[in-house]
């Protein structure tokens, strides 16, 4: 069987992947290294590639794991790159996630998991069930503090215009963390929202086989 690469959104983990159904294929998730100190979102993903294994992988990302498959499909030949719920350039961030990143607000309040913050951030992430909502609190409560500040500070500031050759990107169209009207998705996922890979898990699994 094939095997896909999978790496999750901004502090997850191989469960966020636990829905989908692909056929022909196994998924492998390369789990978030710690960050080094001033390291470049390029030097991180040179590190990260170290975990793939096989020559010409597909690479799949959910979030900020899609931008860095694509950091990553800089570094190695990836003949398919699968995005979900992500994002393909600095270009399809938001205005105020740019604004945010110019004015260096991650910097000046930096993230913390406040519970009172819990129920607005579950409504940008589209996590609708207990499951889903635990799932996500499980996630900000666990993701080590200095690995969450330089990725949030990696998503505001990213400033990529490259795409690699092969590119899929799937997208649901009630997303409101990266809102579909700055996008351009090859597939698009109705009533999707930022966590559509739990909530819609069926057809997001139907695009990713239509894909591969």
């Amino acid at each position: 069987m094939k095997k896909i690469y999978c790496i999750s959104g901004l502090g997850a983990d191989e469960r966020a992947f636990g829905r989908l159904q692909i056929k022909g294929h196994t998924m492998a998730a390369l789990p978030w290294l710690m960050p080094n100190p001033h390291e470049t979102i390029g030097q991180y993903a040179k590190r990260m590639s170290a975990g793939i294994k096989d020559e010409n992988p597909i690479l799949m990302g959910l979030s900020f794991g899609g931008m860095m498959s694509i950091e990553i499909a800089k570094i190695i030949n990836a003949p398919k790159v699968i995005l979900i719920s992500s994002i393909k350039s600095g270009d399809e961030l938001p205005a105020w996630l740019k604004r945010s990143g110019q004015l260096r607000l991650n910097r000046l309040f930096p993230m913390r998991s406040f519970k009172i913050m819990e129920p607005v951030q579950n409504i940008f992430l589209g996590a609708i069930g207990k499951d889903e909502k635990d799932m996500a609190r499980s996630y900000r409560k666990n993701a080590p503090q200095q690995y969450t500040d330089w990725a949030i500070n990696e998503v505001l500031n990213w400033r990529n215009t490259w795409q690699p050759p092969t590119l899929f990107h799937i997208h649901g169209d009630n997303d409101r963390m990266f809102p579909i009207k700055y996008v351009s998705p090859t597939h698009v996922v109705k009533g999707g929202g930022h966590f559509m890979i739990m909530n819609k898990a069926a057809q997001v699994s139907a695009a990713i086989n239509d894909i591969v």
